[in-house]
């Protein structure tokens, strides 16, 4: 047998404690599959007295986790302490430094500083992996590097954050509006006490930057991904698109085109209508769902669970399969100088549907006003429904589905509307996802 792969694990929460219990529990059949014994040698976490319900005995404790980058005995570091910058970043700059394989679950990390980190890396000729960083358990990651190798991508979107999707989904089930389903999702431990992140789509927004790197050999461009999260949803919008044979999902999306040789990208995460015979319409719960479309592959649908403690550490331990067997790999698909600066797309080109929703004063002529913006800015209506006032008293909702056309005609309408008195509030609008 061959020697053990040695293993630093920096981070004891949920998802640290769940690799210890899954090598423990799986041991035999992971050096099985890995050829070698992976030992965790040496660990460290902020709190050294707390419980955390595994034996930590046999491992050395590291009270300066940068320390565990500088060890003779340890071939990899895994980096499971979290944030973009700060303690984690460093960490992962000493281990590659130290020629370390490093593995980590950190999306934000990944989205802000992956080049580099993979730059460090090839300097090294360390191993940098993070199937973790994305969609949890699923190995969408490695699906779409190595699965899909042969196939040129043109587009990746998905559902990428359990937390928003729990609170939509359980909209649609109980009528219930936003603020009350994200109460029940913290109460579940769906979402953390400042849900910022993940209701704002920003970590959507980190892990669709990353799939689109590796699906697209780009350059990681995490500033340019819009982003809108999914606090101004409605119970009354999720009525209206089950009407309407759809479902509201936060959806992160990069679509590549090529016009003449030029590539473009345009990478954004925002509550989208789901056809409810799209495989994303299914898709309930804190669970995770990616599509890639290939040239020859066509679609693939990757799904399961998108964080806890038994996916997340799942996913660790197979990039750790992965560095024992000597499958190592570009992290971003190819090398990080043949990585691609994609220029981003003009948005406004965008050719789609879109459902909008007003809320209005209830006075005579706000209609008249809102068509008339939207005949001025060139937008077709396809339907349009007005509510009678909401539960709370004050207001008139009106919706609308255009008919497909420019996302520029859709942005000028709402900036005619800008300022205008009749509305309470600023308009709401979601794309309407293609079947």
């Amino acid at each position: 047998m061959a020697e053990p792969l040695r293993v630093a694990l920096a981070g004891l929460g949920t998802v640290g404690t769940g690799v210890i219990r899954l090598l423990e529990t799986n041991r035999a059949m992971v050096e099985g599959r890995a050829g070698r014994p992976i030992e965790i040698v040496a660990v460290s976490a902020r709190d050294r007295a707390r419980d955390r319900g595994v034996d930590l005995s046999s491992y050395a404790w590291v009270d300066d986790m940068q320390a565990m980058a500088e060890r003779g005995d340890v071939n990899v570091v895994v980096e499971l302490v979290g944030g973009a910058d700060g303690p984690a970043l460093t960490l992962a700059r000493a281990a590659l430094d130290a020629g370390k394989g490093l593995i980590t679950a950190n999306k934000a990390m990944v989205a802000h500083h992956g080049l580099a980190l993979a730059e460090l890396a090839a300097l090294h000729s360390a191993p940098f992996k993070f199937e973790a960083a994305v969609a949890g358990g699923i190995p969408v990651v490695k699906g779409i590097r190595e699965g899909a190798a042969a196939n040129a991508l043109d587009r990746i979107y998905g559902i990428l954050n359990g937390t928003c999707n729990y609170i939509l989904s359980e909209m649609e089930r109980t009528g219930a509006d936003f603020d009350d389903m994200l109460r029940s999702a913290q109460e579940k431990g769906y979402a953390e006490a400042d849900p910022t992140f993940d209701v704002e789509g920003v970590d959507a927004a980190h892990k669709i930057a990353i799939l689109a790197a590796i699906g697209f050999g780009a350059r990681i461009d995490f500033e340019a991904v819009e982003t809108t999260g999914i606090g101004e949803v409605r119970a009354a919008d999720i009525t209206q698109a089950k009407t309407l044979g759809y479902v509201v999902r936060l959806v992160g999306a990069a679509h590549l085109e090529d016009v003449g040789g030029r590539r473009s990208m345009l990478q954004r995460v925002r509550p989208c209508l789901v056809p409810l015979g799209h495989p994303l319409a299914a898709v309930k719960g804190p669970t995770n769902a990616v599509v890639a479309e290939g040239n020859f592959s066509g679609r693939l649908l990757f799904q399961g669970a998108g964080a806890g403690e038994g996916p997340t550490a799942s996913a660790v331990v197979a990039d750790l399969i992965d560095i024992a067997r000597g499958d190592l790999g570009p992290p971003f698909s190819v090398s990080v100088d043949a990585l691609e600066t994609i220029m981003q797309a003009d948005p406004g080109e965008r050719q789609g549907r879109d459902y909008i929703r007003f809320s209005v004063n209830d006075r005579p002529g706000v209609l008249a006003e809102i068509t008339a913006a939207m005949r001025d800015a060139g937008v077709s209506i396809e339907s349009l429904i007005q509510h009678g006032r909401d539960h709370d008293g004050g207001e008139v909702l009106v919706a609308m589905v255009t008919h497909d056309g420019p996302e520029r005609c859709v942005t000028k309408a709402i900036d005619l509307l800008d300022g205008s008195p009749s509305l309470t509030a600023p308009p709401l609008v979601m794309p309407i996802l293609k079947d």
